[in-house]
């Protein structure tokens, strides 16, 4: 009887454990963690789309650890910096990357 508790309490530790890295990615984050970027990505996205200075172009935007990448292209430098700007202004961009081109 008591190897039959031992064996049940291991197995539940093993359980949880097993549980506790399964919540996480390849890449050591947790599901709040992957949330909260694309949760970043989303509001930028937003912004980007209700500016009069830069909706309508194709800009693309990836989040990772609250350090946001801006990708595409538009027509002036003004624009590429608006871009910046309403990214850096969104709760939770620890650091904006604009790569975007002024063609």
């Amino acid at each position: 009887m008591l190897n039959v508790k031992k064996m049940i309490t291991l197995s539940f530790v093993m359980l949880m454990l097993f549980s506790l890295f399964a919540c996480q990615t390849p890449a050591g984050r947790t599901g709040g963690e992957v949330v909260d970027d694309a949760t970043i990505s989303t509001k930028v996205k937003a912004l980007l789309f209700d500016d009069d200075q830069v909706s309508g172009f194709a800009i693309s935007v990836k989040t990772f650890e609250g350090e946001v990448t801006l990708t595409g292209g538009v027509e002036t430098e003004q624009q590429r910096q608006r871009a910046g700007e309403l990214a850096r202004s969104v709760d939770g961009v620890r650091q904006v990357n604009n790569l975007i081109k002024v063609q």
